[in-house]
């Protein structure tokens, strides 16, 4: 399986390596070469040098052999649009786009688009948290 992954930060690296360790082969892009150090020294996969809205460049890290496409760069914008242009253009069934906005999230999950909203996530981790707290009444002073 051929996953090409956008963005090289601490999900974009974790997703690379775990997928590489199931088997995957795992191409990732990035802006910045540095992020290229968070694969580690011996990555095996792909790193290309680039912007994840190139379409040239999407081509070069072989999108249109990719099983999946991820697209976890720090912009929604940049992700949202990644992500269609995998689906329209390039026809790939597995997109998946990180979204951290929940009201884009869900609007452009209602047009197909396979969104992650860790903030969402978040929010409903918190407040199960927080309700699932045994909590003391308030204690009076009295005067």
């Amino acid at each position: 399986m051929n996953v090409l992954i956008i963005g090289c930060g601490r999900v974009g690296s974790s997703i690379a390596l775990q997928l590489q360790r199931e088997g995957w082969d795992v191409t990732v892009v990035d802006e910045n070469e540095d992020a290229l150090t968070r694969l580690g020294e011996h990555w095996p996969g792909t790193f290309l040098v680039g912007h994840g809205i190139d379409v040239d460049l999407l081509r070069e890290a072989g999108i249109e052999e990719a099983d999946a496409v991820v697209a976890v760069t720090d912009g929604d914008n940049t992700n949202i649009l990644i992500g269609q242009v995998a689906q329209k253009r390039f026809d790939i069934g597995c997109v998946v786009v990180r979204v951290l906005d929940p009201a884009r999230a869900d609007f452009y999950n209602t047009l197909g688009l396979r969104t992650i909203c860790p903030t969402k996530t978040a929010i409903d981790s918190l407040m199960d948290a927080v309700r699932s707290c045994e909590i003391a009444p308030p204690v009076r002073v009295s005067r």
